[in-house]
């Protein structure tokens, strides 16, 4: 695999840089070596934060862990992705998506899918045209993390949604 190391607020120091090679490298047995894996270290007050992004065909592998320690946050995250990759096999690696970034013996293995994903609620509504900002107050009114809408003025359907440090994002569709 090949890594892309980025650090926000911190150095990647040496040790930084081996353990995350130590720990990360757990994953070769999954992915081709071709495989890019991108990491992003960052420090803001107490807490060590590591982002472990993967992009396969047609999907991204994604983990993000914080802790007071980045070593710690280093193992959680491998553990994370580890016990995605497994969970998610088999919806992972389909027609759709391909196995080009994966090794054969990852293919071939069986992994236990307990976890089946089930939609149990479905609702259905109007989506008026609002601007961003408008949308962001009829979220805070419903106390929801995200609102559908159309935007007024790209007329496309958009999703706003809040984040964790209380601001908010906005995700508008590619042309």
């Amino acid at each position: 695999m090949r890594y892309n190391i980025v650090g926000r607020n911190i150095d990647v120091t040496e040790g930084l840089r081996s353990a995350i090679h130590e720990k990360l490298g757990k994953l070769e047995k999954y992915f081709t070596p071709d495989t890019e894996v991108q990491v992003t270290l960052s420090v803001e007050k107490d807490r060590q934060k590591i982002e472990v992004t993967i992009p396969v065909k047609g999907s991204i592998i994604r983990s993000e862990q914080v802790s007071n320690d980045m070593y710690v946050s280093i193992d959680l995250v491998e553990e994370i992705i580890e016990r995605q990759l497994k969970k998610y096999k088999n919806k992972i690696i389909d027609k759709k998506h391909g196995d080009a970034n994966f090794k054969q013996e990852f293919i071939d293995k069986e992994y236990e899918d307990n976890d089946e994903v089930k939609i149990i609620r479905t609702k259905k509504f109007g989506i008026k045209p609002m601007y961003p900002e408008d949308a962001c107050v009829q979220m805070e009114l419903l106390g929801h993390n995200f609102y559908v809408f159309r935007n007024a003025e790209t007329d496309e359907v958009s999703v706003v949604y809040k984040r964790k440090n209380n601001t908010y994002g906005l995700i508008e569709p590619e042309c």
